[in-house]
C-alpha cells in the first residue's frame, strides 16, 4: 500500500515518498462559453519591481507571527542559463506546459503578445531570471486546500484578503498577491510554505505552483485560464485537481524554493521576473531598484527604538547559476531616509521636543483627525470622533525636503504630503505623520481612525482620498474631514517651523516676512511712491548665511534713488537685531556706493544680491526669519 518495505515502517524518520507523481492540472473552460484572456487582477497594478516590493512585503508584514520579533524578508534574484536552466525547467515539468504556452501566445490579446515575446527571449538567449521572496516569522499559508484560510486565499482565490492582523493590516482588497504573477513574464509562481500551525500533521515544505494563462484550446479541449502543479487529489469531490503536497528536500532544492530554517513563513518564486517599467533591465539595476523600493516603502517599519523594535528587516541578494553575483545587502533605513528615520527613532525613544532649536532635534505636535461616523450607527452624533495623530518634524537638507510622509497601521508609507503656504526661506525639513495604530497607542479612537483611513485608500494604498468604500460606509462629510485633516497638517507644520498666521490683506506673506520696505518716502511720488518687491529668492547656505536675490520695481522719479538694504533677524517681541552683510552687490540697473544702492532716474526695475555674515548672527540662520528693510539712505532720495 505504501510502496515501501516492512522494515521502513519501523525505521523511517521522514515521510514516505508519495506514490502519486506531480502534474499540471488546467482549469476546464466554462460551460457557458465564457472566456478570460488574462487575470484581470494582475492589471490592477503595474508590473513594476517597486510595486511588487510594496505589495509582497506589505503582505508579509501583515502576517507577522511573533509580535516580539521582526518579520524578515529576503529578495533573491537568480539568473539561470545552460544546464542550470534545463534542470529547473525539467523539475517544473515545462514540457507539459509547452502546448498551452504556444496556444495562449497565438491570440492577439495583450497577455498573448507579452507571452510571445517572453517565449522568444527564452529560446533565443537560453536565460531565465528567477526572483524568490522569502519571509520568516510570518504565519505561512496554513488552512485547508479549498476552504477558508490563508492557503486558499492566496493560491485559489481572487479578492480574498483574509488578513488576521487585528485590524492593523496594510492591505484590504486581496489584490496585492496578483503582483507576484504580474511580475512573471510567464504568469508562473512556485510556492513553498512553512506553517505556523500544523495542517494535516505537517508544517514544513507545503509546495504548489500556480500558472495564470489566458483562455486557450489545446488538443481539442478548452481551458479557462489558471493551472496548478501538484499531486492529483484523491478526494472524489475534487477528482483530477492538483493539490499542494508535502515535498522532500531534494524537490524544493530542484525548484529553487528551499528554506534554510524552520521559521514559519512562505517563499514565492517568480519565474521569468521582469520590470515592465523599463527602469531596471540588468540584474544590477533590478537589485538596486529592489533595495531602493524596500527602503522607500518600509523605512519606518525598519526603525526601532526604546519604545518599540523594528517591525521588519529586509535583504536583497543576486545570484547567477548558484553563485553570488551581488552580495547580500541589508536595507538600512538610516542610509536611505536619514532625517525621517531620526525623527521616528526620537519618537520611539521619547526624545522629542516641543520647539526646534538645533538641527538634530525632532519636534512633536498632535494633529486632530475627525473620524466621520459610520452610516446607520444610532449613537453617532455631530461630526464624529476626534483622533490625535502624531506629527514629527526635523531639519533636513535632503533634496526632497519640505514634505510629510504619512502612514498608519504597520508603518508602511501611504502618501507624501507637501504642506502649502510655506513662506519662502523657511528652514528645510522632513516630516512624519503617524495615524491610527502607527502612533503606538491603543483606544477606540485609534481603531476608528485606522478603519477610516484604510477605507479611504485605493488598491494601491498610496493616498487618503475618495473611495467607494469611504462614501458608502461613512456618513456625509467624510471627504470634508479628510480635507480638514490636510489643512490641519499644513497649519501645524507652519507653527513648528516658526511661522505665525498673519493678515493677508497687506500682500503675500512670503514677501512681507522676508523683505520689508520702509514706506516713509515723500508723498509727492503718489500712492506707489516707494520701491516695491517684484520677485525675491532666498536660501541658507552651508555656513548658515542667508543669501537673498531681490528684484525691485521703482516708480517714476526725477531724482536718483539711494537705498540702504538692512538685514534683520525677526523676533516674536522686542527690537529686531541688525545683522551685518558679508556681501552686498548691485545687480541690474543699479550700482553700489559705500553700502548703498543707487538707481538712476527713469529706471523702473533693479536687482541686488546680499549675503549675511554668519559670525554676526545671534542664532543659527536656520532658526531665524530674515527681514530685509530697504531704507532711505541718508541724504538720498528714497
Amino acid at each position: 500500500m505504501l510502496g515501501t518495505d516492512a522494515a521502513s515502517l519501523h525505521n523511517r524518520t521522514v515521510d514516505v515518498a508519495p506514490a502519486r507523481p506531480c502534474r499540471w492540472h488546467h482549469r476546464p473552460g466554462h460551460a457557458d462559453g465564457g472566456r478570460e484572456y488574462g487575470n484581470a487582477a494582475t492589471f490592477a497594478f503595474d508590473a513594476d519591481l517597486s510595486v511588487l516590493a510594496r505589495e509582497a512585503t506589505q503582505n508579509s508584514l501583515d502576517e507577522r507571527h511573533d509580535p516580539t520579533r521582526p518579520v524578515r524578508v529576503h529578495y533573491t534574484l537568480h539568473e539561470l542559463t545552460g544546464e542550470h536552466l534545463g534542470a529547473f525547467l525539467r523539475a517544473l515539468h515545462w514540457d507539459e506546459l509547452s502546448k498551452h504556452y504556444a496556444e495562449a501566445a497565438s491570440a492577439e490579446q495583450k497577455v498573448s503578445r507579452s507571452l510571445r515575446a517572453a517565449l522568444d527571449d527564452l529560446a533565443e538567449h537560453d536565460s531565465l531570471v528567477l526572483l524568490r521572496i522569502d519571509d520568516y516569522n510570518a504565519a505561512g499559508l496554513a488552512g485547508p486546500e479549498y476552504g477558508d484560510g490563508r492557503f486558499a486565499a492566496v493560491v485559489r482565490r481572487q479578492l480574498d484578503s483574509h488578513k488576521q492582523s487585528g485590524g492593523r493590516a496594510g492591505g484590504s482588497y486581496g489584490l496585492g498577491k496578483a503582483t507576484l504573477w504580474a511580475t512573471s513574464r510567464f504568469g508562473l509562481v512556485v510556492i513553498n510554505s512553512t506553517l505556523s500551525t500544523p495542517h494535516e500533521g505537517h508544517t514544513e515544505r507545503r509546495l504548489i505552483a500556480r500558472l495564470d494563462l489566458p483562455w486557450r484550446e489545446v488538443d481539442g479541449k478548452v481551458y479557462a485560464g489558471p493551472a496548478w502543479f501538484g499531486e492529483p487529489d484523491t478526494d472524489p469531490a475534487h477528482a483530477g485537481v492538483s493539490r499542494s503536497w508535502w515535498a522532500d528536500e531534494p524537490t524544493v532544492r530542484e525548484l529553487h524554493v528551499e528554506r534554510p530554517t524552520a521559521d514559519p513563513g512562505t517563499s514565492f518564486l517568480i519565474v521569468g521576473a521582469h520590470d515592465a517599467s523599463g527602469d531596471a533591465e540588468s540584474l544590477q539595476d533590478m537589485h538596486e531598484k529592489l533595495v531602493r523600493s524596500l527602503a522607500d516603502w518600509f523605512w519606518a517599519a525598519m526603525v526601532g527604538g526604546a519604545g518599540a523594535g523594528p517591525l521588519i528587516e529586509a535583504r536583497v541578494t543576486t545570484l547567477q547559476n548558484g553563485r553570488v553575483l551581488i552580495p547580500e545587502e541589508r536595507v538600512d533605513p538610516h542610509d536611505h531616509h536619514s532625517a525621517q528615520s531620526r525623527a521616528l527613532k526620537a519618537y520611539l525613544d521619547g526624545a522629542t521636543v516641543d520647539e526646534l532649536t538645533s538641527t538634530e532635534q525632532v519636534a512633536l505636535a498632535e494633529v486632530p483627525l475627525v473620524v466621520t461616523p459610520l452610516r446607520g450607527v444610532e449613537s453617532a452624533r455631530g461630526k464624529g470622533r476626534e483622533h490625535r495623530t502624531v506629527l514629527l518634524l526635523t531639519p533636513s537638507d535632503d533634496d526632497r525636503a519640505n514634505r510629510v510622509v504619512c502612514m498608519r497601521g504597520n508603518r508602511m508609507t501611504v502618501t507624501e504630503h507637501r504642506p502649502r503656504d510655506l513662506p519662502l526661506g523657511t528652514m528645510s525639513f522632513q516630516g512624519v505623520l503617524l495615524a491610527g495604530y502607527a502612533t503606538g497607542r491603543e483606544g477606540e479612537d485609534v481603531e476608528l481612525a485606522e478603519r477610516f483611513l484604510r477605507a479611504s485608500e485605493p488598491p494601491e494604498h498610496d493616498r487618503w482620498d475618495r473611495t467607494e468604500e469611504l462614501t458608502s460606509l461613512y456618513e456625509r462629510g467624510a471627504l470634508t474631514r479628510l480635507r480638514e485633516f490636510r489643512a490641519e497638517i499644513d497649519k501645524t507644520v507652519r507653527a513648528l517651523v516658526g511661522r505665525r498666521e498673519v493678515d493677508r490683506s497687506d500682500g503675500p506673506a512670503v514677501l512681507r516676512q522676508l523683505l520689508r520696505l520702509d514706506g516713509s518716502a515723500g508723498s509727492r511720488r503718489g500712492p506707489q511712491g516707494v520701491p516695491t518687491v517684484h520677485r525675491i529668492d532666498a536660501q541658507i547656505d552651508g555656513s548658515g548665511a542667508w543669501n537673498v536675490n531681490v528684484m525691485l520695481k521703482l516708480p517714476a522719479a526725477d531724482d536718483p534713488w539711494c537705498l540702504t538694504p538692512v538685514a534683520k533677524f525677526d523676533v516674536r517681541s522686542g527690537g529686531r537685531p541688525v545683522v551685518r552683510w558679508k556681501l552686498l552687490a548691485a545687480g541690474e540697473n543699479c550700482r553700489e556706493e559705500n553700502g548703498n544702492l543707487v538707481v538712476e532716474p527713469g529706471v523702473r526695475s533693479a536687482t541686488f544680491v546680499g549675503v549675511t555674515d554668519p559670525s554676526d548672527h545671534p542664532v543659527h540662520g536656520r532658526f531665524a526669519r530674515l527681514t530685509v528693510d530697504v531704507q532711505k539712505a541718508r541724504g538720498g532720495a528714497a
